[in-house]
């Protein structure tokens, strides 16, 4: 299962299409909605979500509620594109360039793709690389990954996430991070189930808009249900934790990944990093930790997928930090977009996203992908196969 995505932050529309999807998946357009509006939600989110109603419209590869094994193609409508047909206007030529001058950026804003685009593709208006470089782009993925997740449903596996720090403000750890309360995460506005930790780190987020800053933090992906053996050992490519921490690190602002207890690990002994492995019970080999987070040589052990990240304070600042003009080559304050203040919950329904995407397709390489019922045949035996 492979997805692409099209479409400018201020442009008509998003645009997916996502390949390699078996027949006989369950989906609905809701199915997507859902995962939409989880995205656009989140205390620390700006205007544009004020104007934004993401929602799904299902293009092909659906008949009467479920996939039929060809390319699925989803648009999510931009509706400010109403406020920016002049200024994102696909045809007119110089002319309308030039009409469309006041909306026109020189100053590249420091951390974004800004000045870097600009080099890359010798473009002189920032505009024509910020808009696809936009976190907007996101909602896109969010909808390719509602199809990946269906997929996974139907073999057993849910995804979720969990916000565990924002701009320093941090819960208490979870004994058991795979064992979070999914209504209390859906129903807190930071995606905190630790409604302490969340009241602290609204208070932060309304410091940091006062003083016309941004935050980052963690945030944790888990999925559970996982056959043992997803992935591979041998060659480099084959490696899930390879493939999840690329596909997590893709998305914007996204500065680090772990897996399990990950950079806590290196501080301590091996006797103390590694899970043991205890006789079998109702089928399968019992771990009583999960240090590793469900990957062990590449591959899925049967235990829950754990997963975080770090996410940087988004680089638009309300307090512009300096740059230097494209045009003049003069000191200027960076440029301004209207943007958040803290997007870490949204950022987590993004990775869901990413890895239910990769996960779907370590499936379809263990069991097949031409449709669900032979899947779930060929699950079912290689489950029969490993029990102990």
């Amino acid at each position: 299962m492979r997805y692409t995505t099209a479409g400018e932050s201020h442009g008509r529309a998003l645009v997916t299409i996502v390949t390699g999807v078996p027949a006989g998946v369950p989906l609905e357009a809701a199915d997507v909605d859902a995962d939409l509006g989880r995205r656009q939600v989140g205390y620390g989110r700006g205007g544009r979500m004020t104007i934004e109603s993401d929602r799904a419209m299902l293009l092909s590869g659906v008949r009467f509620g479920r996939t039929i094994g060809s390319p699925v193609a989803i648009t999510v409508a931009n509706r400010d594109w109403e406020n920016w047909t002049d200024v994102m206007a696909p045809g007119g030529g110089d002319e309308a360039a030039q009409a469309a001058g006041k909306a026109r950026v020189t100053a590249p804003r420091p951390g974004h793709a800004d000045l870097a685009g600009c080099l890359k593709t010798g473009a002189s208006d920032v505009r024509d690389v910020l808009e696809r470089a936009s976190a907007r782009e996101t909602a896109a993925r969010v909808a390719a990954g509602a199809v990946a997740k269906a997929l996974l449903r139907g073999l057993g596996v849910s995804v979720g996430s969990y916000v565990r720090a924002i701009g320093g403000v941090q819960m208490e750890p979870l004994a058991d991070a795979a064992a979070v309360d999914v209504a209390a995460v859906e129903a807190s506005d930071v995606r905190c189930p630790d409604e302490a930790a969340a009241a602290r780190m609204r208070d932060r987020i309304d410091e940091a808009a006062a003083s016309g800053e941004s935050l980052g933090g963690v945030f944790t992906v888990y999925a559970i249900g996982l056959a043992p053996g997803l992935g591979g050992y041998a060659t480099a490519g084959e490696r899930l934790d390879a493939r999840l921490a690329g596909a997590v690190v893709s998305i914007p602002a996204i500065k680090g990944v772990e897996f399990g207890d990950g950079f806590a690990l290196a501080a301590g002994p091996g006797s103390e990093a590694h899970d043991p492995i205890l006789p079998a019970r109702a089928g399968a080999f019992v771990r009583p930790s999960n240090h590793a987070g469900g990957l062990e040589g590449g591959m899925t052990n049967g235990e829950p997928l754990v997963l975080s990240a770090a996410m940087k304070p988004i680089p638009t600042l309300m307090k512009s930090l300096p740059s230097v003009d494209l045009e003049t080559g003069e000191p200027v304050d960076a440029a301004r977009e209207r943007s958040d203040v803290c997007a870490v919950p949204a950022a987590a329904v993004v990775a869901e996203a990413e890895v239910a995407l990769v996960l779907a397709d370590a499936y379809q390489a263990k069991v097949g992908g031409d449709c669900l019922g032979d899947m779930l045949a060929a699950l079912a035996a290689y489950t029969e196969r490993t029990a102990r």
